[in-house]
Parts: C-alpha cells; sequence; structure tokens
C-alpha cells in the first residue's frame, strides 16, 4: 500500500490532498486539509504550511506524514499579486478656511448664517447683527445654555459651534432654539468676526444647502468665480448630518489634480495611456496590447512610484541579483477613496477620486526544486514537481459530478484569477489575471474609510444583519428575522456580519445598505471584469460562446454571493456556471490537489 499526496501552493491557503494507489493502479482518495500559507507563493517558506497541510490531512487517518511514498507538489512560479491605490484629485483648503464636520450628534435642524463670536466676547455683540456663538469645551453645557439664554434678549444668535460632545444638552436649555454643531475639536483656530454659515438636517436626512455650490453661494453670497472655488467644499460635504463652512477673506479651497502618470506596457503592440483616464481605458490599453512582456509607469508620477514599490516587493524576495522581474497584467479598477483635506481644521475627509490596481509579478526563478528538496530533507520522503496548476485544476475539477469534456475552469484566489479550458482531446489553454479576493478587500476596505483589512475581509466574507431590537434583526436582503434568546445587547441598533460562530459588531457608524453596495460593487468590478476577461483569452476564437460549462473552484468560490454573480452575467451565453464540487465532497476546494494525485495515475498508465 503506498500513499501518493498532492500539494497545491497557493497565494492565501495551501492545500493537500492523499490518495491510496491500490493493486490495480487505481486511485482511492482518503482525505484532505488545508492551512494558510507561509511567506509568499512559491518560495522556500512555504514548506513550514506544506508540512502542516499533510500533516492535518494524515492524522485524520491516524497516519504519519512519513508514511507518505510520494509528494507531488504544484508549479508555484513566484507571483504575487500585489494591490496598490492612488488618488488621482486632492481637495486643498489654506488660511484658515474651515468646513465640518461629525455629524453624528447636531442639535436642533435647519439653516443659520452669522459673524463667528466667542462666547467669552459676547459683550462686544452688536445687537441687530446675526452671529454664531463659538464655545470652547472649557464651557460646561448648562454655562452656555446660561449665557446664551441671557444674550438671547439683546444679540441675534442664529447659531452655536460647540468643542465638546454637547448639542443636545445645551439645546434643551434653549429658550430660542437654533441649529448647533459640536465636536469642533480645533474651536480655537475660528477666526472671530468671520462670516459662517451652518447647517443641521433633520434625523434620517443628510445637508442640502451646504452640500451644493449653489447653496454655499445663496447663504454666503458669493459671485460666479467664487462659487466654482467652494465646489470641492460641497462635494466633502455630500452625505452629511451638519456642516459649517467659514467665509475667510484669504481663504482658498481648490480641488489639485495630481499628477497620475504614463503606464508603458512593453508588449506585443506597445502603447501608453495615462492613469487618469480611468479603469475602462486603462483595461481596454491592457487588452489591445495582446502578449504583455512587462509594464511600467512614468518616473516620479503616482502610477510610476506604485508599480515601482510593486516590483520592489519582488525583488526582496527573490534573492537573485539580476533577477528578471516583470509585471506581465493589471487590472484596474476606479473607486473613491476618504481623503484627509489638506489644510482643513476639524480632520476632514473628502472622496476623491482614485484608481486601484492590481498586478501579476512574475520572476524567471523557479525555486520549486529548492522546495522539493527541502520538503525531502525534512520529511524523509520522495518530492516531485509535478504539474502547472491551470492543468491540475482542470483534471481536479473533472472529478464535480455533472461534468465533461471540453471544459472550462474559474480559479478564483486571492492573488490573481485564473482561467483554463481543456478540449475533448486533453489540451489545456490558459491564463493568469491579476487581481482577486486581496483586491476586493481593499477596495471595501478604502471606499469605507475602515482603517482595518481583517475587518474588510470579513465584510467581504458574511451577509450583514440589523440588529433591531434584542429579539429580531432586520437582513440585509429586507427579511426580518426573530430569535427564542435575547440578542447580546452589545448587538442593539447595530450594523453586524453573520459570521459561522456569531456575530461580528461593524464598529464604524455606516448604514447596512451602504456596506452592503460597497461589497457587490468591489465583487463585480473584480470578478465579474476578470471572469470575462479571462475566459476570452482562453475560449476557442477567443469566442464565450465556444464556452458551454465553466466550473469554479478556489477559495473565492466559496463566497456566498460571486457564483450567483458570474451565473447572471454569464446566462446571457447560454454557459452552464456552478461551484465545482471536487471529488463530490470537497466543494470548490482542492481542486488542483486532486489533479496532482489524478495525474499521478496518468503517468503510470
Amino acid at each position: 500500500m503506498s500513499y501518493i499526496a498532492g500539494v497545491d501552493i497557493g497565494n492565501s491557503t495551501t492545500e493537500a490532498c492523499v490518495g491510496e494507489v491500490r493493486s490495480d493502479g487505481n486511485i482511492h482518495f482518503l482525505t484532505s486539509a488545508s492551512c494558510p500559507t507561509t511567506g509568499t507563493k512559491g518560495t522556500v517558506a512555504n514548506t513550514h504550511a506544506i508540512k502542516s497541510a499533510l500533516k492535518q490531512a494524515m492524522s485524520k487517518i491516524g497516519r504519519e506524514v512519513e508514511d507518505i511514498s510520494l509528494i507531488r507538489l504544484n508549479e508555484a512560479a513566484p507571483v504575487i499579486g500585489d494591490t496598490a491605490m492612488e488618488t488621482l484629485t486632492e481637495t486643498i483648503i489654506t488660511d484658515s478656511s474651515m468646513i465640518g464636520h461629525n455629524p453624528s450628534t447636531p442639535a436642533g435642524a435647519g439653516q443659520a448664517v452669522g459673524e463667528i463670536l466667542l462666547i467669552d466676547k459676547l459683550s462686544r455683540g452688536v445687537p441687530g447683527t446675526p452671529y454664531i456663538v463659538a464655545s470652547p469645551s472649557t464651557y460646561s453645557y448648562e454655562e452656555v445654555a446660561a449665557i446664551l439664554n441671557q444674550a438671547s434678549d439683546s444679540l441675534n444668535i442664529t447659531g452655536v459651534i460647540l468643542q465638546a460632545d454637547e448639542a443636545v444638552l445645551v439645546e434643551n436649555r434653549l429658550r430660542k432654539k437654533v441649529p448647533i454643531i459640536d465636536e469642533v475639536s480645533r474651536i480655537d483656530k475660528l477666526p472671530d468676526g468671520v462670516l459662517a454659515a451652518i447647517e443641521v438636517a433633520l434625523p434620517g436626512q443628510t445637508v442640502r444647502m451646504l452640500s451644493n455650490p449653489y447653496g454655499i453661494a445663496t447663504l454666503l453670497h458669493l459671485d460666479a468665480e467664487e462659487t466654482r472655488t467652494v465646489t470641492p467644499i460641497a462635494k466633502s460635504l455630500i452625505g452629511k448630518r451638519s456642516a459649517v463652512v467659514l467665509k475667510t477673506p484669504g481663504g482658498n479651497v481648490r480641488e489639485n489634480i495630481l499628477p497620475a502618470g504614463e503606464i508603458y506596457f512593453d508588449a506585443e503592440n506597445s502603447s501608453s495611456i495615462n492613469l487618469d483616464e480611468g479603469a475602462e481605458k486603462i483595461m481596454q490599453a491592457v487588452a489591445d496590447a495582446g502578449n504583455i512582456y512587462d509594464i511600467s509607469g512614468q518616473p516620479n508620477t503616482n502610477v510610476g512610484n506604485m508599480l515601482t514599490r510593486i516590483k520592489h516587493g519582488m525583488s526582496e524576495l527573490d534573492q537573485t541579483p539580476n533577477a528578471d522581474i516583470r509585471i506581465t497584467d493589471i487590472l484596474a479598477v476606479d473607486t473613491l477613496a476618504p481623503v484627509l483635506i489638506s489644510g482643513a481644521l476639524a480632520g476632514e475627509t473628502c472622496l476623491e477620486k482614485a484608481v486601484g490596481i492590481a498586478a501579476m509579478v512574475k520572476t524567471q526563478k523557479l525555486p520549486m526544486q529548492e522546495i522539493a528538496e527541502k520538503l525531502k530533507l525534512d520529511l524523509g520522503t520522495e518530492v516531485k514537481v509535478a504539474g502547472v496548476e491551470a492543468v491540475m485544476a482542470s483534471l481536479g475539477a473533472l472529478t464535480t459530478p455533472g461534468t465533461k469534456l471540453p471544459l472550462a475552469i474559474l480559479d478564483m484566489g486571492g492573488g490573481s484569477t485564473d482561467a483554463a479550458v481543456i478540449s475533448e482531446d486533453g489540451k489545456v489553454t490558459m491564463t493568469h489575471q491579476a487581481g482577486a479576493g486581496e483586491l476586493v478587500s481593499m477596495l471595501i476596505e478604502t471606499e469605507l474609510g475602515l482603517g482595518d483589512r481583517h475587518m474588510a475581509e470579513q465584510i467581504k466574507k458574511y451577509p450583514l444583519a440589523k440588529v433591531e431590537s434584542l429579539f429580531h434583526m432586520r437582513m440585509e436582503n429586507g427579511q426580518m428575522t426573530f430569535v427564542d434568546e435575547s440578542i447580546d445587547p452589545r448587538f442593539y441598533g447595530r450594523v453586524v456580519l453573520l459570521a459561522e460562530n456569531g456575530f461580528i459588531r461593524i464598529e464604524k457608524d455606516i448604514p447596512m445598505e451602504k456596506i452592503v453596495q460597497v461589497r457587490r460593487d468591489a465583487k463585480r468590478k473584480v470578478f465579474v471584469t476578470n471572469a470575462f476577461r479571462a475566459l476570452k483569452k482562453v475560449a476557442p476564437g477567443h469566442d464565450l460562446k465556444n464556452i458551454s460549462n465553466v466550473v469554479l473552484v478556489g477559495g473565492s468560490a466559496e463566497d456566498f454571493e460571486i457564483p450567483e454573480m458570474l451565473m447572471e452575467e454569464f446566462a446571457g451565453y447560454r454557459i452552464v456556471c456552478g461551484r465545482g464540487n471536487i471529488r463530490g465532497t470537497e466543494g470548490p476546494r482542492n481542486a488542483v490537489a486532486t489533479g496532482l494525485v489524478l495525474s499521478y495515475a496518468g503517468e503510470r498508465s
């Protein structure tokens, strides 16, 4: 009896499959396991994950790794699916212009216009002149309310700006109700005597006047040229519950177009394109370039620096001094990124136009034999580099019930989306495309302003719900779900992720509907786009109508909505598309590892 193991080293996960070779030469599959990949795919650091996955698999059948007769590895050339994000515009504010602000705790409603007057200078106020009173946190809410009530008899107080988080407490104590904005941390920077406009929206609504350049012009009496220059301010206030804009004599607000730079394609049809042309035109240029040998960027520009960083990351992993490091594919995606406004006084952010790029980086060096030798030394077992990844994945996918040749596969992982077509005579055509799960996570993290890649990963993986009472929640599809036992009060009123082991609370105050939209858009931009361009490359005649069956494999094929998205998109081509079920038991996982074991039987026959 001999045991044969197939090991698939992926960007994110290393998978193992073990089969028993029977006397008649057939393979009987016994066990499988997976664990996170250690190091970058195709480097010697992968050996730790390989040994861990094999140990887990063999323990399931009560055996040791040393009992394996042969370990077969996929040809995992070092390929980095790297990602980078660059904004193309930037809002800059100078000379103490201020916009704002924290939209969560204002009080009152409506708009107010007036000169800024500090609370300790109320005695200087002139009757009949409209004022917006600013109070630092050194004054308590009782003191602020008392002072304003007393001053309102003689002064025209139209609105209030507070440094502390006390707007509601102050408003409850005022005889004359006015809009109040709080949590303006840099209130000491407010210039006295300057004309300002504030707005507080009704609950559930957002500001309307100050998010409209003509609204700002109306309130602050701006001319046409001044109205044009405040457009970035209005843009930054879209979606806020409260807002404040100051009209400073020397204030300057402008939208700065950053030097995006040219992308150069060293290809069958060499060409170049500017990054600020947008993702659609960039991807058209990628398609028109044909067979790409290398991609680089214009020096000292955003895209040049971005691509240089990605190549540098690969060079740090490849110890060969003159390694031929090349970027052979990119996926560009248009997005909006919340960027801190240069010169703003209250930490305001503005959604700026950005382009996310995933790059496929390859090197001539193939250290798989080095990995094989180290494993042989560590385990005392024969190790062979046995097959090309896409070919092995196709063999494994054929064990899915209901499949037959010819067959196409989409292997959707963390760093890349790979496609292959295996014809009726066994010929395999394959391609590797940049962009997969990691780029989706980056887009989610960026567009939602999370600052937490792990949380973005969780949002990508799980559906959402809003806990609306201790006994029911509203699912993202609108369905109401009731529970028998009380929900933990920590989740009350919060958006949560429905993970396998319980709820995960979203800490940031983001509407559930926005999270759902960003998540789905990110998946469509990456996986639907890549699925079409990958399959067109490998389809006979580069026509999708020549493909009849597509099996989805890889980690991202386990996603709760990506396969359904692809099924909808392929419906117009009459393509049978769905998650693979490797060996009828593994789901979309383990295709390459299974193919490596199957190919052993094919080599012996």
